[in-house]
């Protein structure tokens, strides 16, 4: 089994894979060759899988997305690691949930970056919205990808393996330049105090501080406001292509949700509640 999970993790590395994705893959796997501890791995039955799959399930009420996740894992060694052919291993997928994402109005985000009095946390949480950032995203930003000149920003290996540019907001970048002075990052745009990479959890820390001293009382996370730039977006009329690339989403169809949460065309509707007079909450 070492030698299996040697090879796998081997093979996450040499597809190039995220360090989070060969993360959660070889955990995944390694749950999967110790539940089969005694069986031939190579000789598995899809159906020995799929109970497998219903065992967990069953026993520890996995999430559709997790299910995904090591049903991926799983592909993986089959597929990529024994180079097996892809049809024959194909799992039984659930339907995938169709959960519209939360997002912030304008107000609370400008409270949320009001109350952060931190110039290095500011300049932070002010990048990843007026940018649509995930979180990988910003702290692999450098300052060479800061171009001020044309207002834009670089953000390289995004998911997908892909470079784009997203736009630099006049805003960002005054609280960037006052940042830079009091700081004088060296080689990552936002370092720890060693130099070394700012870390993904102290970015969250940051953000929930931030929203307690909002007053805002909602459970907030980064990529809301990553939700949030492509909402408002939306609302204030920008092309859904041009949203897609400043995402960078592969495809159109998921830049689309945002067409669900935006309320570009509600706010114009009528409800007919309102047409109906006195509701009796005064006397007439």
């Amino acid at each position: 089994m070492g030698k299996i999970l040697e090879q796998y993790k081997n093979m996450l590395t040499q597809k190039r894979y995220s360090e989070n994705t060969k993360k959660i893959y070889s955990k995944y796997f390694h749950d999967f060759t110790n539940y089969f501890i005694d069986e031939n791995m190579e000789e598995l039955t899809r159906s020995q899988i799929n109970n497998y799959l219903l065992k967990l399930i069953k026993s520890k009420n996995i999430s559709i997305s997790q299910q995904n996740q090591r049903i991926n894992a799983i592909k993986f060694f089959y597929e990529k690691v024994l180079g097996r052919d892809k049809q024959y291993y194909k799992i039984h997928r659930p339907r995938k949930e169709k959960k519209l994402p939360d997002v912030l109005s304008k107000a609370e985000v400008n409270a949320i970056i009001q109350n952060t009095r931190n110039i290095k946390h500011k300049a932070i949480l002010s990048l990843i919205y007026s940018a649509g950032l995930r979180r990988g995203e910003l702290l692999n930003l450098r300052i060479s990808d800061i171009d001020s000149n044309r207002m834009m920003i670089k953000i390289r290996n995004s998911k997908g393996k892909k470079d784009r540019y997203s736009i630099l907001s006049k805003n960002t970048l005054q609280i960037l330049r006052i940042y830079y002075k009091e700081y004088h990052p060296g080689n990552w745009l936002f370092e720890s105090p060693k130099k070394s990479r700012y870390s993904a959890s102290s970015i969250q820390k940051i953000l929930k501080r931030s929203v307690r001293k909002a007053g805002i009382h909602r459970n907030v996370n980064i990529h809301m406001l990553r939700h949030s730039f492509a909402t408002h977006l939306l609302e204030q009329g920008t092309n859904l292509r041009i949203i897609q690339e400043l995402l960078g989403h592969e495809s159109i169809k998921t830049t689309e949700i945002y067409t669900h949460i935006s309320n570009r065309d509600l706010k114009n509707v009528i409800n007919p509640f309102d047409n109906m007079g006195n509701p009796g909450y005064e006397k007439p």
